[in-house]
């Protein structure tokens, strides 16, 4: 059995490498500063890159739950992804990973790689030939790497930062991104930024096992976008968890779930507009009033939208209930 698995690994490899030599002549030049990480408690595994470059997270970031992170950057091989992963999944270790990208490819002095699997073991590597200010730095559960960096504090203040953090993963990871950007960054400035979480062990649903994916392709400030986006998706997780609740019946979970999403976006319309159905078919009339009126007030195409969700159950009040909602 150990004999069949080595020729299997040593077969991989071999497609490995003849892959490489089909992709490796477009490479485009992804010069950026990126982290994959491990949260020990959650199992969550992350990758969060920034760049002045268009859409950097479709060529660099690359993940899957259960398996690991990869990011491939620098004059980027974007052909490291799919491959370091694959590997992954057949049992090689993450130095070992990058050994085999590495060692098989022509350009290996122009590129930077960070790989980290499922259980937070991790490797990286920078080329000798990467554009100064580059380098990376390993910790326990953790890669950053960066190049052309307008100097070398750069990826030290990454990883310090990451260690110090609390909080989500994703928080985390965005919290390094923003130390790095805060101790020079990119020489050439910001264009774009991605960030991507996975749980640690898959579910066999594979939408669930993506628990963050947000991109920002093209900005004057990617970062400061990147966190608006990431708070907008922490506020509808809150609502998506009170809409479970309810389900439960279990308002009171709801209640707190959904004044969590409020409280961080006081001026969403729609966390009100559902939070206010949810009260009414709980027989909570009188508190869903008052905020059907504000959102009334303040775009009439809810109310429009309110008798329409009866027919098919999402609003399941009474007709004179109904009409006191429309007296406003």
């Amino acid at each position: 059995m150990k004999t069949f698995k080595v020729i299997f690994v040593n077969f991989l490899i071999l497609v490995s490498i003849t892959y490489s030599q089909v992709f490796e002549k477009a490479n485009p030049l992804v010069n950026t500063y990126s982290i994959v990480a491990y949260d020990s408690t959650t199992g969550e595994i992350g990758v969060a890159v920034q760049s002045h470059w268009f859409s950097v997270g479709t060529v660099v970031s690359w993940g899957e739950a259960g398996v690991g992170v990869i990011a491939t950057q620098s004059f980027v091989n974007p052909s490291f992804g799919p491959r370091g992963l694959e590997l992954l999944k057949n049992g090689l270790t993450p130095q070992q990973v990058v050994n085999v990208l590495i060692e098989n490819d022509e350009g290996r002095d122009y590129r930077q790689l960070a790989v980290l699997d499922a259980k937070g073991n991790v490797a990286a590597y920078t080329g000798k030939n990467c554009i100064q200010s580059a380098g990376h730095i390993t910790g326990k559960g953790f890669s950053v790497q960066a190049n052309l960096m307008a100097n070398d504090n750069v990826w030290p203040a990454m990883a310090k930062a990451f260690e110090l953090s609390k909080g989500t993963l994703a928080e985390r990871l965005l919290i390094a991104l923003e130390a790095a950007e805060n101790a020079g960054g990119d020489i050439r400035g910001k264009q774009s930024a991605a960030l991507l979480v996975f749980s640690g062990k898959p579910t066999g649903k594979i939408w669930e096992d993506k628990i963050v994916d947000l991109r920002v392709d093209d900005n004057p400030e990617p970062l400061k976008e990147l966190r608006r986006l990431l708070k907008i998706h922490s506020a509808y997780e809150h609502m998506n968890k009170g809409d479970l609740a309810v389900e439960k019946n279990n308002m009171e979970e709801a209640m707190k779930e959904y004044n969590a999403a409020m409280e961080m976006f006081p001026d969403n319309l729609e966390m009100k507009y559902w939070t206010a159905v949810a009260l009414a078919n709980n027989g909570k009339l009188n508190e869903a009033l008052p905020i059907f009126k504000e959102i009334f007030s303040k775009d009439k195409n809810w109310k429009t939208l309110t008798p329409r969700l009866i027919p098919n159950g999402l609003l399941k009040i009474k007709s004179e209930e109904l009409e006191e909602i429309m007296k406003y």
